[in-house]
């Protein structure tokens, strides 16, 4: 298991997250101004944008999450990804965040499938980096942000070997291989079947640096040429036109990671379930570096700027009110199966820098044995995630 596909992982699905974000709040603008009650306006969905994109990138939080660490579990990276979707005025319900997160995963799992190569997982990365800062064009402070963040992560990634890419990207298939929702836009476009598995084709252009098969070359003793043999290769095969930059700027060439939804077509975030094996309920043996995670995060996510008289917005990802409640109704009668337990995080200054304080006693842990806290909270929080 590659201890690197974290931040990865982070950066992919809170892009795909933004996008969905995005294309609904998009859908529901009809308002230039906040005249309207309840309706968004275009201010509403660039602050929701800057709110969640700062918090995303964040300094301290990603300097802890580029640290070489084991991959959380599915459950864990929800709880990180609704604290962020709720670092902004707008709230999601729990049926919404579970289309919302399903959504994620699977565009980028269909994304990781098509790699021609390990190494255009960075390539997608920096798409969805590129795309969050055209986001946030508007307020330079958090483009910085964004930017200072692609440079850590072109540092990180960029000195990587075959091997390790190979390793990383091994690490995200199995990461998603229990993941089989339907999605709509992918059903439309028959790229995925109605078993909820992908369908790829065996056409296209081949890796950059390779050739196109169909061809046996021959050698003699001293390297010469002598003959050649075509073979059929089963498929439609085309060479790579150019390598993709990896710079902080540059040109992918590829299109993976970049946006798919657009306001046009709303029904492209519609999802279903498909018939899946029973999670295992099992503890999680990663629970010690999950609070470490969540803690960071509980943190540094203030609500600070919100004023107090003002409730936030809420969006539904769903076509109707009726749709959504149906949809909780389900994922309650099916979570009640398993151990569920709600973590309740205060948001006062007190409890933010206590739980920094904890974290910062996992992060010295090899340095020093931790001295047992003078306050219970983060045995409590602890014991929660041994549970989850």
């Amino acid at each position: 298991m590659s201890m690197r596909t974290l931040p990865l992982v982070f950066i992919n699905l809170g892009g795909e997250m933004l996008y969905i974000l995005d294309q609904r709040l998009r859908a529901h603008n009809t308002s230039e101004d906040n005249s309207e009650k309840g309706v968004w306006s275009e201010n509403d969905r660039k602050r929701v944008m800057n709110d969640i994109v700062g918090t995303m990138f964040s300094k301290a939080f990603m300097d802890e999450l580029l640290k070489p660490q084991q991959l959380y579990s599915h459950r864990t990276m929800k709880t990180v990804l609704t604290r962020l979707a709720h670092a902004s005025i707008m709230r999601l319900n729990p049926a919404s965040m579970d289309r919302l997160y399903e959504l994620m995963v699977m565009a980028f799992k269909y994304q990781v499938f098509l790699c021609l190569r390990p190494k255009d997982l960075l390539l997608i990365s920096y798409n969805h980096m590129d795309t969050i800062r055209e986001f946030v064009k508007d307020t330079p402070m958090v483009v910085n942000q964004v930017d200072e963040t692609h440079r850590k992560i072109i540092e990180a990634y960029s000195s990587l070997s075959e091997g390790e890419l190979q390793l990383l990207r091994q690490t995200l298939l199995i990461f998603f291989q229990d993941m089989h929702v339907r999605v709509s836009l992918f059903l439309k476009n028959q790229i995925q079947n109605p078993n909820g598995r992908f369908a790829l084709m065996t056409s296209g252009p081949v890796p950059h640096g390779t050739d196109v098969p169909g061809l046996i070359r021959i050698f003699d003793c001293r390297g010469r040429e002598v003959r050649r043999r075509e073979f059929p290769s089963g498929g439609s095969y085309t060479s790579s036109i150019r390598e993709g930059s990896f710079e902080l700027h540059g040109n992918r060439v590829i299109r993976l990671g970049m946006n798919m939804y657009t306001v046009d077509h709303p029904e492209e975030t519609h999802t279903s379930r498909a018939p899946s094996v029973k999670t295992d309920g099992s503890p999680n043996p990663l629970a010690k570096e999950e609070l470490n995670l969540l803690a960071r995060l509980m943190g540094s996510m203030k609500t600070e700027n919100k004023p107090k008289d003002e409730s936030g917005f809420r969006i539904n990802l769903f076509n109707t009110d009726e749709e959504e409640e149906e949809a909780g109704a389900s994922a309650s009668a099916e979570e009640s199966l398993y151990g569920v337990i709600n973590i309740q995080a205060m948001q006062d200054e007190q409890a933010a820098l206590e739980l920094a304080r904890i974290a910062g006693q996992f992060a010295e842990e090899k340095e020093e044995k931790p001295e047992k806290p003078s306050n219970n909270k983060g045995e409590e929080l602890l014991a929660m995630m041994d549970d989850l």
